[in-house]
C-alpha cells in the first residue's frame, strides 16, 4: 500500500539532531527510536528527547508488528543501571523515556534491574524527568510493583491494539495483563499511560471499547497513530486512518475523561513525550 501524504516525513537535517545521534553513539546507548524505525526520530532528536532501551536489544517476544529483533538472550548486564544513569548525566535532557525489550528469561522479567535503573538516574539527574515504558512481566504484579516503588514520573505501558487482535498482533501478550499493569501504576500513585495502534483491521466500537478499558484501569495519559509495516515480514497495514478520524478519537477521549490523548498518524507512545507529560503539569 502506497503511503498517502499525511505519513510521509522529512529526512533529519538540524544539527541538534545529528549531535544527540553522536552523542549515542559515544556512549553506547541502545534506543528504541532506532531499534524500532521510529518515524518521529528526527523531530524528537532535534527536540532532545529519546528513548532509552535497557536490558539488551533482543527481545523475547515476537509481536508481529514490531522491528525490534528477537532470538537469543544474553544474561542482563548488572553493571547498565549505573552506565545508564551516567550517560544520561552527560546529555543535558530535561525529560527521558526509558523502555525495554521483553525478558521473559528473567525469573523477574527484568524488574529489578528495572527499578535499580531508575533509581540510579535519580540520583545522578535529580532534574530529569522519567518516563518508564514497561513490559507487562506476564500479569506479575509484583514486578509491576517494584517498577513503581523506584517512583518514576510516569508509569506507561502499551496495549496496541483492541481485545479481539491481541492473538494475531501480539500472540505471548495478554489484553488482561496489559490493563493490570495500568491499574497497579495507578493504585501506586504513578501517573499511567498506555498506547494504541490503529490500522490493522480493528473496528471503531473495538477502539472505542478498548479507550473505556482503559480509562477504567486508571489510565490518564492515552496516545493513538497509525501502525506501519516495518518489513515484509511483519503484519500488513489493513488501512490508512485519515487524519480526521484521529482528531475524532481525541476528541472523545477527552470528553471521555482521560487527562491527555495524543492522536494523530505519526503518534507514538513516546512522540513529544515531554509535552504530553506537560499537560499533567510535570514539565
Amino acid at each position: 500500500m502506497r503511503l498517502p501524504e499525511w505519513l510521509k516525513t522529512p529526512l533529519p537535517k538540524n544539527p541538534s539532531f545529528f549531535h544527540l545521534k553522536s552523542l549515542v553513539r559515544e556512549h553506547g546507548l541502545h534506543t528504541v527510536c532506532e531499534s524500532a524505525s521510529c518515524p518521529n526520530i528526527g523531530k524528537c532528536w532535534d527536540r532532545g528527547t529519546l528513548t532509552i532501551m535497557i536490558l539488551g536489544n533482543t527481545c523475547t517476544r515476537a509481536c508481529r508488528f514490531c522491528d525490534v529483533d528477537t532470538g537469543h538472550m544474553l544474561p542482563p548486564r548488572r553493571e547498565e543501571p549505573v552506565e545508564v544513569a551516567q550517560m544520561l548525566s552527560k546529555l543535558n535532557l530535561r525529560y527521558v523515556v526509558i523502555t525495554s525489550v521483553d525478558r521473559d528469561d528473567l525469573k523477574d522479567g527484568g524488574s529489578g534491574l528495572w527499578a535499580e535503573t531508575i533509581r540510579e538516574v535519580r540520583q545522578r539527574c535529580p532534574e530529569l524527568k522519567i518516563e518508564a515504558l514497561i513490559p507487562d512481566f506476564q500479569g506479575d504484579t509484583t514486578a509491576i510493583q517494584t517498577v513503581c516503588d523506584a517512583a518514576p514520573d510516569v508509569l506507561a505501558h502499551n496495549i496496541e491494539t483492541v481485545a479481539s487482535l491481541q492473538k494475531t498482533v501480539r500472540p505471548q501478550c495478554r489484553y488482561e495483563w496489559s490493563l493490570d499493569t495500568i491499574s497497579v501504576a495507578r493504585q501506586a500513585g504513578v501517573i499511567a499511560k498506555s498506547s494504541l495502534m490503529l490500522g490493522m483491521g480493528e473496528r471503531r466500537d473495538e477502539v472505542l471499547q478498548t479507550m473505556k478499558d482503559l480509562l477504567h484501569a486508571g489510565c490518564q495519559i492515552l496516545t493513538i497513530g497509525q501502525y506501519l509495516r516495518p518489513t515484509r515480514n511483519h503484519l500488513e497495514v489493513v488501512e490508512f486512518i485519515h487524519p480526521d478520524a484521529f482528531a475524532e478519537y481525541k476528541r472523545i477521549g477527552e470528553e471521555m475523561g482521560f487527562d491527555h490523548v495524543e492522536s494523530g498518524p505519526l503518534v507514538r507512545s513516546s512522540f513529544e513525550a515531554d509535552r504530553q507529560a506537560g499537560a499533567l503539569g510535570l514539565v
